[in-house]
């Protein structure tokens, strides 16, 4: 008897088949939608569709660095309530997986660990240290303790199945050498003794201790994962990445609907039971939390869309998928399979419960179409492609055959007031030293950017004077008594931007003013609390500066002033638009929110760098200007989640860093028009 209904609480076991939810084996769908990336009010509907679309489970990460900013200064609200989120997975009769890490990649910044770590004495991040290991096992047991307050694991009765301990540890283990594998004992081993009452797992972790599960991330699961390191333990897909997720000067990488379904089909035809969908839905990277070089759309090629409208034809070809293979479940978990071969690249895998009950998989590797015989019947199996057959005779779906396509847009615009930053100078700067310092541990992730100010004297006027900057990144704009001589920037292959330009210097003292700009942390690697970012070396006319007294400011004076809120706004002077624009400025105008329901996208085409802000809430960094090889932006749109505006009077601030024309913007709302082929 197979159980597909309402989410419940229950024991939570597994062997080799499948994980074991109430004492029945269990072929589960699930899709990765993380809580920071939408809103609250989003939530009820993201869920809905993704049950609607077939998915049994919700899977999430924990965010560290959200929750605790501050070392021991905990929050959990607004887009932060971890608590609510899993409510309402509940509450909509889905499991859930949660993916505690705490350090997750995720293209988040810094991998979600947050940066008050990197100060602490002695520190080495994900390696057998102490520092690292008690501030890891605080923060886990934490959210572990939380979790049990609220009843959530299935255990008690809630919606939680697994959680998972570290992330793809496996791609830095060796980097740490023996202290690596006595790390990822000693997480295993934490975990369990937190007794949560599911299973844990780790993702990519081909040696993940027992009882603790290892799962596959990747695009092919069914071709590359070794599989389970013990014979009791289940085939489970943490990710199966649905698109790629897209850096700034990146062209955009899609996946068909077709090449997932095809390899989901090869996963349960080789006996896995737990797909996730990553991201199933992407959403948005909100304020300053992508990592180095990533966009504020994240994964928007996901079933779900980033404003959370469902994507065809992926939404609905993985429904039909999800549908075909749950109707073959009680073969696929009762039976015995057998491979028969049809063909050279054409395969047979039948699951036989009894002379009745039977499922078939049919599959065609070949780059061409062909035609079969199975059980004397014969089957046209497009190029790479699976038939489901759940009675072994009538072809219920077939993954290659996708049936929808879809189409968009809309349009409005204001007047805009614009505010010019202060170029500070070194007389302006209060934090002083006599070398230069690395950018990250000066403005410990509080602001994107640190200025590095210099006082030069000239004995006379000198117009072919060169200026030479070597930073490791990401962005570099070269002030000379307050006029703009120069920029570079990085990219996400090459973190590093060198200038060499030439200056103007008058007669007597000259500021030199260098605003380094990071766009995002790093996410991922080894000994990530070694990592550095910002200037190392200046020299003018090949005189070596870097030991000389340099003053710090970090962060604009617009930020520290948070001119981006209607307080902070009537702080500072605000001038109408002219005919000409000046990078380092301040826009704000106001809107009304645009009729009816559907999501609403700022389209910043016009623009060039910089951050946006709706009503005090940033909606993220925006670089329309670094184009992708074929000279189009990685993004242009930019979403403002419903929640964010009242009816009327929104306030919308940008911070442009370099030129754009605010004249060209305009709010859109973003409809999608669907159509059989």
């Amino acid at each position: 008897m197979l159980a597909f209904g309402t989410a419940h609480g229950g024991n939570v076991t597994y062997d080799r088949r499948s994980l074991i939810i109430d004492g029945q084996y269990r072929i589960l769908f699930s899709g990765s939608i993380h809580y920071p990336r939408s809103t609250p009010e989003m939530w009820p509907d993201l869920i809905a569709k993704a049950k609607e679309g077939g998915l049994d489970v919700i899977q999430t990460y924990v965010f560290w660095n959200l929750h605790e900013p501050q070392k021991g200064q905990y929050d959990f609200s607004g887009r932060r309530d971890l608590v609510r989120f899993i409510k309402e997975v509940q509450g909509q009769g889905l499991h859930l997986t949660l993916r505690i890490g705490p350090f997750i990649e995720s293209e988040w910044t810094y991998g979600a660990l947050p940066f008050w770590l990197h100060d602490i004495p002695g520190i080495i991040f994900r390696s057998d240290n102490e520092p690292f290991k008690f501030h890891m096992r605080n923060f886990t047991a934490k959210i572990v303790n939380m979790m049990k307050s609220a009843n959530l694991y299935a255990s008690q009765g809630g919606p939680i199945i697994l959680s998972q301990i570290e992330n793809e540890y496996s791609t830095v283990e060796r980097a740490f050498h023996e202290r690596g594998l006595t790390y990822i004992r000693w997480a295993a081993q934490m975990a369990v003794e937190l007794q949560t009452g599911v299973p844990w797992i780790m993702c990519k972790q081909d040696d993940a201790p027992d009882p603790v599960i290892n799962t596959c991330n990747g695009l092919t699961c069914g071709e590359t994962f070794k599989g389970p390191n013990s014979p009791n333990k289940p085939s489970l897909w943490t990710e199966n990445w649905t698109s790629q997720y897209l850096a700034f000067g990146e062209e955009t990488r899609l996946r068909s609907a077709e090449d997932i379904a095809y390899n989901v089909a090869l996963f349960i035809a080789k006996n896995g039971s737990y797909v996730n969908y990553y991201m199933y839905h992407g959403g948005t990277n909100f304020d300053r939390t992508a990592s180095a070089f990533v966009t504020t759309a994240y994964y928007d090629d996901a079933p779900l869309d980033e404003y959370g409208l469902v994507r065809q034809p992926k939404w609905g070809h993985l429904k039909e998928l999800h549908a075909a293979i749950k109707s073959c479940s009680e073969p696929l978990l009762y039976g015995t399979q057998t491979i028969f071969n049809l063909g050279t690249q054409q395969e047979a895998y039948v699951f036989r419960k009894n002379s009745t009950v039977c499922a078939a998989f049919l599959e065609n590797s070949a780059y061409r179409d062909a035609t079969i015989q199975f059980q004397n019947v014969t089957y046209q199996l497009p190029r790479q492609s699976f038939s489901i057959l759940p009675d072994c005779k009538n072809v219920a779906f077939n993954t290659a055959k996708v049936r929808m396509k879809c189409s968009i847009p809309i349009i409005l615009t204001e007047k805009w007031k614009v505010h010019k930053e202060a170029i500070p100078s070194y007389d302006d700067t209060s934090l002083r030293e006599n070398k230069i310092l690395d950018h990250l541990s000066t403005a410990k992730d509080t602001s994107d950017y640190l200025w590095y100010t210099y006082s030069i004297h000239a004995d006379a006027p000198n117009a072919q004077s060169v200026l030479s900057v070597f930073s490791r990144g990401h962005v570099l704009y070269a002030f000379v008594n307050e006029e703009l001589v120069g920029s570079a920037h990085g990219s996400h292959k090459n973190t590093d931007c060198n200038l060499e330009i030439k200056i103007n210097l008058r007669k007597g003292k000259n500021g030199i003013s260098l605003l380094s700009a990071t766009v995002g942390l790093p996410d991922s690697g080894a000994y990530l609390e070694h990592r550095t970012a910002g200037l190392y070396k200046v020299t003018v006319d090949g005189r070596d500066l870097t030991s000389q007294s340099w003053g710090y400011q970090v962060g604009l004076l617009g930020e520290k002033l948070q001119i981006y809120t209607a307080i902070g706004s009537s702080i500072v002077h605000w001038e109408n638009l002219g005919n000409s624009t000046n990078p380092l400025t301040w826009y704000q105008t106001t809107f009304d929110a645009p009729a009816g329901n559907d999501p609403v996208a700022l389209n910043l085409g016009s623009m060039g760098k910089g951050q946006a802000w709706v009503n005090g809430q940033n909606i993220g960094r925006y670089w329309v200007s670094f184009h992708t090889p074929k000279g189009t932006p990685s993004q242009q749109w930019y979403h403002i989640p419903r929640s964010f505006l009242k009816p009327a009077g929104n306030l919308i601030v940008l911070l442009e860093e370099e030129t754009g024309n605010p004249l060209g913007i305009t709010l859109d709302t973003v409809v999608y028009n669907f159509t059989l082929w």
